[in-house]
């Protein structure tokens, strides 16, 4: 059985202040708005957003109705600059925890975001995780860059 654990690594620039951003990581209608890749609904089950805290989140397939369920800790919570939390399947079939690093760093045109994710099971290949990633941020730009006034 291959052990050995996968890492990404995802660089984008929304065009949206640091405080927008980083609320949308720990805001729960925000985060089954934008995290569930295309394909998938997700909902938040549990979430309790402070450091030693934990959260719990499921995304559901559109196409055959199979549930993936997953949960993890925050780590690290500096508001507006850097979310560390674990992550862990329910599905023992993906065994192992992993680490997401988020940071939030102001730029001229918004926020430059920075995600590091360690720890993925092997049996999930990277390209397929840069891809629900790719997804994701390109879902989160439409929640967090439009300036809704009134």
């Amino acid at each position: 059985m291959d052990t050995t654990t996968g890492t990404v690594k995802l660089h984008r620039v929304l065009r949206a202040p640091p405080s927008r951003v980083y609320r949308s990581f720990l805001d729960p209608d925000a985060m089954a708005k934008w995290l569930p890749p295309h394909g998938f609904t997700g909902r938040v089950l549990h979430m309790d957003a402070r450091v030693g805290g934990s959260y719990r989140m499921q995304f559901t397939n559109w196409s055959n109705g199979q549930i993936h369920a997953f949960g993890g800790e925050y780590l690290e919570l500096v508001p507006d600059a850097r979310i560390v939390h674990t992550d862990r399947f329910d599905d023992p079939n993906l065994p192992g925890e992993m680490r997401v690093t988020i940071a939030f760093t102001p730029v001229l045109v918004g926020t430059e975001i920075a995600v590091v994710q360690e720890g993925i099971p092997a049996v999930i290949p990277t390209a397929a995780c840069y891809l629900g990633w790719q997804e994701s941020l390109q879902l989160l730009a439409l929640l967090v860059e439009p300036e809704i006034t009134g």
